[in-house]
């Protein structure tokens, strides 16, 4: 570790900070004020949309079931469409490579994913997608599950911090409306800039044929051409992370300088910090939503100093062929080196960003425990857009339920009573994640087609499925590359596992909501908890640790740790 790598970490989070507090209050203003920014601008663009979605009924209070069918219904027919957009791709437009067709499994699971906000890849995106796919069908669905899920988010936040009227509140907003204006206000504006600035990087953005060259070698080469910078910008922005090449942001084409590099991961954090002061605008006190920007903050530097330590001692499988090695540059760019990897690989799976810029594969073995960790905690440090702030709201469920236990009193959270529906609620919640990781993942290891897509043996063959199908249900992406994904069996089980961890996840949530929606509000007694200081933030992070290390820690002890003790006694796999 040197002083220049922890400079970058530091600067990167300054950003972060810096950014939080403007960014949320925009958000609340968007979201939550009577008007919204630019009203003649923008606003008949607005009631253009939403006239498309039901005209006065799409403007209509809805309560939580009815905001849980309109997304499930968006969802699915969104989900239909690309998939019928892969299948049909070769007679549509804008296929200069005359790529094929998309097979019907590769088809089911592309189509899954980006509808999930997971955006796992089977497939390299230069040689099976074509540029009307990827713009039509995938980055569509980069703009809708980030705003599907910053609505979910705001819905379940609506249910905490609205006063319920004379006949009590049962409304948590209208989806539709939070879906065109997540859009519209936040997303759309922000990409526009953002692929501006990516161009002037270098980045490319055009609809050219692929370019057939010869090298200085005289060896022939073809680089791949498109419309990278429109989709990198919302791929980073709405913590997506499908990559337009399949070396994700490693490739120079997609991320060229360490500045991309590190605006590429400021976007990835900026909208889930920012939601965390709007949360904090919405309980009409800030400090709540600073408690968990701060809970965040602390599970974020423990994961990116245990990175960036993993990561900056010698890779003993190169060890072992007497190569002197400054670090374990092992699958990483050069261009940005140890710290810039290990910040990414941890910013990218703190939040739901499939995005990589170093394979996690060659990764020491503690250095991919720390990915493998920060999806399985349920992804609620910062995470994703939308997904971050509901995860973590689930854990504050939790956290005030011990504190209550501890106390001897009924549990409250920003004076609503927090009772044995919201407890049930919570825990499905909390149990459906380790039930599709663990129990998918234990039929992968028994099977012929699961084992047979493996390129490694051993704990590190096991942590390759775990984090498969911890990415897929964690709606990540990212992957531990030595697995072949692209098999029957491996795309429709993810591709089920991605629906799952999305779905199933989403409905106690707005459940959550619609029961919290219209309690009373019980003044602070003597005995009530406080939630917006220090010693709840210190609650919270336990229990999100001890949630996460009791329910995946006999996995990773098979896996990450043991290869780990392994390569410390010299038997590599």
């Amino acid at each position: 570790m040197t002083l220049i790598g922890w400079l970058q970490i530091v600067l990167f989070f300054a950003l972060v900070l810096a950014v939080t507090k403007p960014l949320g209050t925009y958000l609340f203003h968007v979201f939550e004020a009577p008007t919204q920014p630019l009203p003649k601008v923008l606003g008949p663009v607005e009631h253009l949309f939403l006239a498309l979605c039901g005209g006065k009924d799409a403007r209509r209070e809805q309560t939580w079931s009815q905001y849980a069918l309109a997304l499930l219904a968006f969802s699915l027919f969104g989900m239909l469409g690309t998939y019928a957009i892969q299948r049909l791709q070769h007679v549509l437009p804008l296929n200069p490579q005359g790529l094929p067709a998309v097979g019907p499994e590769l088809a089911f699971n592309t189509a899954a994913s980006f509808t999930t906000n997971t955006n796992w890849q089977s497939y390299a995106g230069e040689s099976t997608l074509s540029y009307f796919s990827q713009m039509v069908g995938l980055a569509w669905h980069n703009f809708t599950s980030a705003a599907a899920g910053m609505g979910v988010a705001l819905a379940l936040a609506r249910g905490f911090t609205r006063r319920p009227g004379p006949e009590g509140q049962k409304t948590l907003g209208n989806f539709w409306v939070d879906l065109v204006r997540a859009t519209l206000y936040v997303l759309l504006p922000l990409c526009v800039v953002y692929a501006l600035f990516l161009v002037s990087q270098g980045v490319l953005q055009n609809f050219a044929p692929y370019l057939e060259l010869t090298t200085l070698e005289g060896v022939k080469q073809t680089l791949a051409m498109g419309p990278v910078a429109s989709q990198e910008a919302i791929k980073m922005l709405g913590t997506n992370g499908g990559g337009f090449f399949n070396a994700n942001s490693a490739h120079p084409f997609e991320n060229p300088t360490p500045l991309t590099n590190l605006v590429q991961m400021l976007s990835i954090f900026a909208i889930p910090a920012a939601l965390t002061y709007t949360y904090g605008k919405m309980a009409r006190d800030t400090k709540q939503g600073w408690a968990l920007f701060a809970a965040m903050s602390l599970l974020f530097f423990v994961g990116v100093t245990a990175a960036y330590a993993a990561e900056s001692q010698a890779n003993p499988a190169v060890a072992a062929a007497q190569v002197a090695q400054n670090g374990n540059m092992e699958g990483k760019e050069a261009r940005f080196g140890i710290s810039a990897s290990a910040l990414f690989a941890t910013v990218t799976t703190d939040a739901s960003c499939g995005a990589v810029n170093a394979m996690h594969d060659s990764f020491t073995a503690l250095g991919g425990l720390v990915p493998l960790v920060n999806m399985q905690l349920g992804e609620v440090i910062f995470g994703g857009v939308g997904a971050g702030l509901y995860g973590i709201l689930v854990m504050v469920v939790l956290a005030v339920f011990i504190a209550g236990l501890m106390v001897g009193r009924t549990p409250e959270y920003l004076g609503k009573k927090i009772e044995a529906k919201e407890m049930k609620l919570a825990m499905l919640y909390v149990l459906i994640f380790p039930l599709v990781i663990l129990g998918m993942s234990a039929v992968a290891v028994v099977i012929p087609q699961g084992v047979s897509s493996l390129n490694n043996a051993g704990p590190h063959g096991l942590s390759e499925i775990l984090y498969a199908f911890t990415s897929g249900a964690g709606n990540n992406g990212s992957a531990f590359a030595g697995l072949n994904a692209n098999t029957p069996f491996w795309n429709i089980s993810l591709g089920m596992a991605m629906l799952a961890g999305r779905f199933l996840m989403i409905i106690p949530v707005l459940a959550i909501a619609g029961s919290m929606v219209g309690k009373k509000v019980v003044p602070p007694g003597p005995g009530t908890f406080p939630t917006n200081g220090a010693l709840f933030t210190g609650l919270l992070v336990c229990v999100v640790v001890i949630v996460g290390a009791l329910t995946f820690f006999p996995a990773l002890s098979l896996g990450p740790i043991v290869e780990h003790s392994l390569g410390q006694a010299g038997k590599v796999f």
